[in-house]
Parts: C-alpha cells; structure tokens; sequence
C-alpha cells in the first residue's frame, strides 16, 4: 500500500485533470439537486396503519386543504368586514389552483328563518342569499355543534375560509397503482413485469411531483399575494399541509445556503488563523468544495431529494472533509519540523502513509456511525444514513487524491517553529491526566452517573408546532387554528358494523331464497330500479344505533385533548329542526337522506358515513398545545374506553389519521434510538479488534464517545427536550465521528510506546503532536455544528447545539479520559 501512496505523488498534475473532469460533470447535475418537505417523507414507511389511513382518504376525502383564518379588526358580522369577506372569497375562487372555498358565506343554515324538509329540498341558503335573516344566521353560526369551531371561533371573533384544492388526478392514480403494488410485495414475491412497472411508476411519480412542488409553491405564492392585499382588515394567516410543505422546503434551501455560506466562511477564516498561511486554506478548501460539488451532483443524477432531516447534509460534508485535510496538514508540518533536510516530495509521500490508515478508520467508523441509520424505520433518516454513507467515502477518496497532488507542487515551507497556544492547551490538558488522575475519572464518573439519570427521563412526546419558531407564518397559523378553531392534529375514529350483524342479514336472505321464482321476479321487478333505502337496509342509520354514536360523541368531546368533534350525530343534531326539534326516527331518518339537496348531503353525510351505512367515520382533532398531550395513551385510552365504556366490541374500532401516523413516528424514536446506538456500538466495537487486536483497546477506544453521546442524551433528558426525527441521529454520528479522533489518538500513542517511551511519556508526546489535529478539528467541528443553529427549523437548531456539544465532551474526553484508560492497561510500560 505504501508503494501505491508514494505513486500517487508522481502524477499529480494528471490525477488533479482527472479530478477536475469529475468535478465538470457532476456540476452540470447540480442544478438537479432537488428539495422535498412532503408529510410522506416524516412518515414510516410499510406502516400498516398508513395503508389504512390512504384508503379511509380515498373513501372519505382528502384532508390536504389549505385554511386562512381571519381575525378583522371590526366586528366579524359588520357590514363591512362581510363584504370584505366576500371580496377575499371571490379572489382566491379565482385562482386556477383552488377548487372551491368554504367560509361563513357559503355553509348551508337551515335556522335562518327555520325551514321545513320541503323548502330545504328546493334551495339551500346561505348567509348572503336575500331570504336569510342576518341575526338568525349570526346566531346559528355562533351556536351550530357544526360550524362552531370549525369555520367560526367560540367568541366570534375569528373565522376560517377552507380552500379545496384542485386535485392532480394523474398523480394520484399513479400513486394508487404504485401502493398496490407495494401491498403486494409485502405478501408475495413480484413478477419481472411487476417489478418493471413498479419502478417505471416510481420514476414517473418523482418526475410529477418535481413538477408538483414548483406548482405548489407558485399556488402559495399566489394566495400570499391574495391575502396581503387584506392585511388593513384584519390579522390573517394562512395553514395546512401543502403551505407547511412548501415553506419548508424554503426552511431547507435556506438552511443550505445559509450553513454553506456561513460554514465556507467560518472554515476560511479559522484555517488562516490555525495555520497562519493560506495554502492551508487553499488546498482544503479545494478539498471541501470538490467533495460538496460531486455528492451534490451526484444527487442530482439519482434524483435524491433533501429533506429536513439531510438539510444538514451540506454542512456535515464540508466538516468531514475539512477533517481529514487538517489531520493531513499538521502531520505535514510535523514531519517538516522532524525532518528539515527532506525533500518535499518525500513529506508528502510519508504524510500519506502515515495517516492513510488511521484516516481510512475513522472514515469506516464515521460511515458505521451513520449506516446505524439504516435500521432505524425512519424513511428520513435511512435515507439520511444512505447519503452520508455514500459522501463518507467519497470524500476520503477525493482528499487523499487532491490533497497530495496540489501540496506536492507547492514549493517547501520554512520548517522553523513558532509558538503555538494549542500545544499550550493540549499540554495542560496531558499535565491534568498526569497529576489529577482519580480527579479527572471521578468528574467523568459523576458525569455518566447524571447522564443515566437523565436518559431514563428522556420521551419522544413532541409538538409539532414546537417545531418552528414563533415568528414563521407555519406557528403562527397552527396556532390560531390550534387555540381558536377546534385543534390542529386530526384524528379519524373509524367505526364498523358488529360483525354479527352480517351473519344474521345472510342467514335471513338464505331464508328468504323461496322467493326468487318466476311469479315474483314478474311481479316485483320495479324493485330493481328503486333507491337504496339507507335507512332500512344500514346497520348504522336508524334511531336506535344512532344513540351509541352519540355516546360516543359526547364521549370524545369530554376529553382534556379533544378540539372539534364533528360526527353523523353533529349532522343529526343540526337537522334535527327539520323534524320540529323532535327525536328522530328512522322513517325520517330515510325520508331525510333522500330528500335533503345533495350539496348538504356532501357536507354533512359523505364525510361521516358510508354509502351503505355500515361504516362510519368521526372526525376529532386534538389540541397541539394541551401541556400534558401524550399521544399513545389517549389512542390506547380512546380504544379502551370505546369497548369497555360504550359497549363496542374491539373488532368495530380502528383509529387512523394524522396523530395516529404521527404517534407511530415518534414511538419508533426511542426503539430507534436504541437499535441505532445498539448497532453502531457493535460494529466499530468489532472494528476495533479488528484493527487493535485487543479487546482491552478495543474497549478503551470507545468509551469517550459513549460518554459524549450519553452526556448529551442525559442533558436532553433534564431539559424536558424530547427525542424528534434530528435529535435521534446525534448519538450515532458522536459515535461515529468521537471514535475517529480515538483512533488517531491511540494510533500515535501505540507509535510512542514502539518507540521506547513509557506510557505516561506516550501521553505527553501524543498531546504535543495528534493532540493539536484533535484539538483542531474538534473546534471547528463544534463551531461548524453550532452554525446549525441560525435554522428555522427547530430540530436542526437542537441537532445542531446537542451535536456540538457532545463533541465538546468528546474533545475533552479524548483528551483526559481516554489517555488515562490507557495509561492504566499499559501499566508494564509506566516506569520512567
């Protein structure tokens, strides 16, 4: 291998072309490096309950819409501020994008004179139609089970205009033939052809929703525009899922520009401040910039989207290889002190051979580190994994090929020294092993004891509005509709006929078979053209069972969480003045299904029950931002008491939407963060005896990155901050990358001890030379993590100063802990 090094520094114009070529090409696919904040990318993927979920969409109807919420400044019901409604209404109507909007104007009101069965049948007003008394429509608005909280707030000061969307129809029917055949690879093995279509769909899915995105964020723009010109009316802000996606994939883009710029800039100063001439930050900045451009393009020719958990991904790629070119330079710069005499041909040459392999290590230990990933479930995160997987190699490729072809032709350094305030530190740090060793492993034990204490605390019950800071329109919105407007988190209670009762209804049809002669098909075959009657022939609707649902109702709406319920029973209860405020009965429960118009038959049926009546739907949304919300236990709560309290059996009930989705994520987090660290642990643990031959080593090597990652568990622990998607990849990567500096740590302490000296002289010598590269690298590893925070994205604020941190632990550790294990196994070599 050594032969091969040496090579590499004799053609170094020729592999600097080569690189450059590489360099050419995959900067014609940067431009293609594409940006996804879909909810499909936050979601688990193969989770069952996500195919329940889409198919209770596609029954029941999409819950991608966009809301506005409208605070005006004068009273809601002014003339004015109804006519600026209006004129708000009609504008956004007219963009090509939306389908239709509801709002205040547009819900039918049936108390506004109150109407009977018959008139209902032949016109459904609204608030502005010439017949409605405005007062009466006040009223019903303020005090409808329907639209009170939903479209209107409690003290009827804020309103909600919901924005149907125009739906992509191609897409959807591809993304349907591409989850059939998903469902079906989970059960059996696809055929070539299948195979073939379901990549052929795959692509064609990424290529439409390429184009989905850039539409998307047009049509937000388009109703910003729109909504900007009310703003003298009123306090208004616009949420739901596509403005969520679209804003942040501009959370991501910024986060890139803004890390990417901040981070070139923070590493061009701190390199002519480190070494104090700027070849050293020329030819690492050449490294960092070859590898950012490749592993962008790169993304961009497999059609790799970022997401917010790889947002971070530019960051992390300029720091890995600053890295590796700074363990380069000071071992140059050793090497040029030892041996001044020497040509710079050969210090290049003995630079890479001495930390080529120390370098390959701790690229291998950072790749376990984020391989770990691959196991977590979190389709972000496995992709996450993946990306850096692939860099990670990359990048030491590149470096050990640009590097040396670069500094090789650069003329020789004066070898003088000059005084340097990091060996300053590092010997200090080497003197207070030495002299304070039961100190320094006592603070270190105290520290993992308060770190145990902290992760056995530690949860994953985050808000997802807590995600963004206070001043994004995305918290702003969430929060109107979460405090005003009935919650923000829905969840879909979905509720079965008792299997029972189909048994009993084919044992009576079986029953009934004598009938199917000749005499009375003849006789009764106008049957055949007649209507399904929904009241006769349904399990749920009839006045009888129509009683449970409202148990079940009024179940839902005395929990602590629960925002807006909307039910079959919330329909019943604002229909029931077309029966003169009486009971119900199922005679008029049929009479009502058939004649009430179809457009109130879309609002307050289709949502909330099935065709055939056999299945219903509840709709419950849950407030965000009640303190003590813990997902898990209200779904296992809700389920609970639907049986044991309601009378239902288990098989009726199943729960679905976006807390149920959303709960799935974040359970996962914890046995994620386990099977991550679980996994990591193991594989560089094997690593090390591979490359140390010794379990005692082995060992040792790795304690000072458990400590950083458990230090930084345990604080999230005693700061309340629960696990999320970022916060979850932190202790792999500390692992990852915390072993990298152990490694060449005790690389150079093995190469002390070989050479005579006792193991306490190998800590001083190990100080004064990998002890400054360690140093180095870690400052600008913290303060390149630190950067992280300027995101608008919360979780990267938390990765990004959790990260930091730990690596701050790891330094010291590396620095104190580690040289102190290793003076305790090396006792044979500890006489002076």
């Amino acid at each position: 291998m050594n032969e091969l090094l040496k090579k590499l520094v004799t053609f170094p114009k020729l592999i600097i072309l080569l690189l450059l070529l590489v360099f050419g090409v995959f900067l014609n696919w940067v431009d293609d490096f594409q940006l996804d904040a879909s909810s499909d990318t936050l979601l688990l993927e193969g989770d069952e309950d996500l195919r329940y979920y889409k198919n209770i969409k596609a029954r029941y109807g999409d819950d991608e819409f966009l809301v506005v919420t409208f605070q005006p400044y004068a009273d809601l019901f002014d003339p004015i501020t109804i006519n600026s409604l209006a004129d708000l209404r009609n504008e956004l109507e007219r963009l090509d994008s939306i389908d239709s909007v509801v709002s205040i104007l547009d819900v039918p009101l049936i108390k506004s004179p109150p109407m009977s069965l018959s008139e209902l049948e032949e016109k459904t007003p609204s608030y502005l139609s010439p017949e409605t008394d405005k007062k009466l429509a006040q009223d019903e608005l303020l005090n409808s089970t329907l639209y009170k909280n939903l479209i209107i707030s409690n003290d009827g000061r804020t309103t909600a205009l919901l924005l149907n969307l125009v739906i992509n129809e191609s897409l959807n029917l591809l993304v349907n033939q591409r989850d059939e055949l998903r469902e079906k690879r989970l059960t059996q093995t696809l055929k070539n052809n299948e195979k073939l279509e379901l990549e052929r769909l795959s692509d064609e899915i990424k290529s439409l929703r390429a184009s989905y995105r850039t539409e998307n964020a047009l049509m937000i723009k388009n109703i910003r525009d729109v909504l900007n010109r009310y703003q003298d009316n009123g306090k208004i802000f616009l949420g739901g899922v596509p403005m969520i996606t679209v804003d942040m994939i501009d959370f991501i883009q910024n986060d890139i520009e803004v890390f990417g710029t901040s981070l070139l800039l923070f590493l061009f100063i701190s390199l002519l401040l480190i070494f104090k001439n700027p070849r050293w930050m020329f030819i690492s900045m050449a490294c960092c910039v070859l590898g950012l451009v490749v592993m962008t393009g790169f993304l961009g020719i497999v059609g790799w989207p970022v997401t917010v958990v790889s947002a971070n991904f530019v960051a992390l790629l300029l720091i890995f290889s600053l890295s590796i070119s700074v363990h380069l330079t000071v071992r140059y710069i050793e090497l040029n002190e030892l041996h001044p005499n020497q040509t710079q041909v050969w210090l290049v040459q003995q630079t890479l051979i001495d930390k080529w392999e120390p370098c390959l290590y701790t690229t291998i230990t950072t790749m376990v580190g984020f391989a770990s990933l691959l196991v977590a479930g979190l389709k972000p995160v496995i992709d996450f994994g993946w990306m850096m997987l692939i860099s990670m190699g990359a990048i030491f490729i590149m470096v050990f090929l640009l590097f040396p072809s670069i500094l090789v032709q650069l003329k020789k350094l004066n070898s003088k020294k000059k005084k340097d305030l990091t060996l300053s530190i590092t010997n200090s740090l080497s003197n207070l092993v030495l002299t304070k060793p039961k100190s320094t492993f006592s603070t270190f034990l105290i520290m993992a004891i308060l770190s145990g204490i902290g992760i056995s605390s530690l949860t994953a019950e985050n808000q997802f509005i807590k995600a963004f800071k206070e001043n994004t329109e995305i918290y702003q919105g969430l929060s109107v509709i979460d405090r005003e407007l009935g919650g923000t988190t829905p969840l879909d209670i979905i509720i079965e006929a008792d299997p029972s009762y189909f048994e009993e209804k084919l044992n009576s049809i079986e029953e009934d078979d004598f009938f199917d002669d000749e005499f009375f098909e003849e006789d009764f075959s106008e049957e055949e053209t007649m209507e399904y009657d929904i009241g006769a022939d349904s399990y749920w609707y009839n006045s009888f069972r129509l009683k449970t649902i409202d148990s079940v109702h009024e179940y839902l709406e005395s929990l602590d969480e629960a925002g807006k319920v909307v039910s079959i029973s919330t329909t019943m209860d604002v229909l029931k003045s077309l029966n003169d405020d009486q009971e119900i009965d199922t005679f008029f429960l049929s009479l009502l299904y058939k004649k009430v118009p179809q457009d109130v038959k879309e609002a307050l049926f289709d949502p909330y029950i099935s065709e055939d009546g056999n299945q219903l739907r509840i709709s419950f949304r849950v407030f965000e931002s009640y303190p003590n919300l813990k997902r898990n236990e209200l779904i296992k709560k809700i389920k609970k008491d639907l049986v044991e309290v309601i009378g239902l059996k288990e098989s009726q009930v199943k729960l679905t939407g976006m807390l149920v989705l959303y709960n799935n994520v974040l359970e996962s987090l914890i046995r994620s963060q386990i099977l991550t660290i679980g996994v990591v642990f193991l594989a560089i643990l094997t690593m090390f005896l591979f490359l140390f031959r010794s379990l005692k080593f082995a060992f040792v090597a790795i304690i000072p990155s458990i400590l950083a990652s458990a230090s930084v568990l345990g604080l999230m622990g005693w700061l309340s901050i629960p696990l999320d998607i970022m916060t979850i990849t932190i202790a792999a990567i500390c692992i990852g990358i915390g072993v990298d500096h152990s490694i060449h740590y005790i690389h150079r302490f093995r190469e002390e001890i070989k050479l005579g000296c006792s193991a306490k002289m190998a800590v001083k010598n190990s100080h004064a030379s990998i002890g400054k590269a360690i140093y180095y690298t870690s400052i600008i590893i913290i303060i390149g993590f630190s950067i992280l925070s300027l995101s608008n994205f919360v979780p990267t604020i938390y990765f990004g100063t959790f990260t930091a941190f730990a690596m701050l632990i790891a330094l010291i550790a590396n620095l104190t802990l580690l040289p102190l294990l290793l003076i305790n196994i090396n006792s044979d070599h500890n006489n002076e």
